[in-house]
């Protein structure tokens, strides 16, 4: 009997030990290795760092049309990879039909910015993942049913357990694997990239493309520029990310047709009209161009830095000193030769990455 009862209990803590090894395990840390052109100088949450199972969850949940609320739209709906996460079209198409206000942005390299949404509203991708779910106009779920929704699936709920080691599903988690799957979308293998890197060559065209582009013109001493990289900076031709420098007028429209921008956000008048300077990896893909797509071509583009920039109360003073004209006068003129400007598009050209729009790891992971 003893004997039993010893063999009961010894299988009774094998059980337990049993249940032990089914318990939730730690996630695994994935190892970021930041391209080596582009520095240290960004910032992955500490509550929120990145790991296996988080990434590959957010990316489940940026291609999942179940949140939304008729089940047919996704984040990867109007970011879209073939375009280098956006859709083409000036306004993105809502749940209904309806437009947005504002051009789908590229989703490149976040992991370097500091504010998101054309507006600055958004202070990380953890607050910015969850608006386009709840919009009306976009996906309009409130995040009460979207936590439901991935509730109810037993897939979903071992996934979040994988992920953060809770099947408790809430939107905060949903907003930071989101957060860890846009941080991944790394763009630096174009040719500008391997240029760099002297890996490949540049043609004379874009090599003056990329100086024009970089180059703040100084009339009087000769020096001619492009004056892009004022607003562009560096190799990751991103905005400013310290505050929100990387905000500017850029000239669209005269004061009587500002729109808000950055005053939405900051309440600041000073701020009407200034829109956030985006990332131009891969500008060749994401036609239309600007906050509202008003510009169908990179010459149309370029046509409005020239020689159609209107002049208003907080038009950047950077635009406003930029020409190459003898002397600066208003309205400003940029004031670039023709094959200056088919210089600079050549350059903008080698900003396309082939390898950052076919990613397996960046894809739709159910079309298969």
């Amino acid at each position: 009997m003893k004997i039993r009862l010893l063999i009961g209990w010894m299988g009774l803590m094998l059980l337990a030990a049993c249940a032990d090894d089914t318990t939730i395990k730690k996630p695994t840390s994935y190892v970021f290795e930041p391209p080596v052109l582009f520095g240290d100088r960004y910032d992955i949450p500490e509550d929120n760092p990145f790991t296996v199972e988080g990434i590959a969850l957010g990316r489940n949940l940026f291609y999942e049309k179940m949140l939304s609320r008729n089940n047919q739209i996704s984040c990867g709906s109007c970011h879209q990879q073939s375009k280098a996460f956006t859709d083409g079209a000036a306004f993105s198409t809502g749940l209904d039909g309806t437009l947005t206000s504002k051009s789908a942005m590229s989703l490149v390299n976040l992991l370097w910015q500091s504010k998101f949404f054309w507006d600055g509203r958004a202070l990380s991708l953890e607050a910015q993942a969850l608006q386009p779910i709840q919009d009306h106009i976009e996906m309009d779920l409130p995040i009460e049913e979207a936590v439901s929704r991935l509730t109810e699936s037993n897939t979903y709920r071992k996934q979040f357990a994988a992920a953060f080691e809770t099947e408790e599903i809430s939107g905060d988690l949903i907003a930071k694997a989101l957060s860890q799957f846009m941080r991944t979308l790394v763009s630096s293998n174009s040719r500008y990239d391997q240029y760099l890197l002297g890996e490949d060559v540049l043609t004379d065209q874009e090599k003056l493309g990329m100086d024009l582009f970089f180059t703040h013109p100084v009339a009087n001493t000769g020096l001619r520029g492009g004056n892009c990289g004022d607003c562009h900076k560096t190799i990751l031709t991103s905005g400013d990310r310290k505050d929100f420098l990387g905000f500017n007028n850029n000239g669209l429209d005269a004061d009587d047709n500002l729109e808000d921008g950055l005053m939405a956000t900051t309440g600041k008048p000073e701020d009407k009209g200034k829109f956030k300077a985006p990332s131009l990896r891969n500008i060749e893909l994401t036609a239309p161009y600007m906050h509202d797509g008003r510009f169908a071509t990179l010459e149309e583009v370029l046509d409005h830095y020239n020689s159609n920039v209107q002049t208003s109360s907080t038009l950047d003073q950077q635009i406003v000193e930029a020409t190459n004209l003898p002397e600066a006068v208003l309205p400003v003129k940029l004031g670039l030769a023709e094959d200056e400007k088919e210089a600079i598009i050549a350059f903008l050209h080698t900003l396309t990455d082939e390898t950052f729009i076919t990613n397996e790891n960046f894809s739709d992971p159910f079309e298969n």
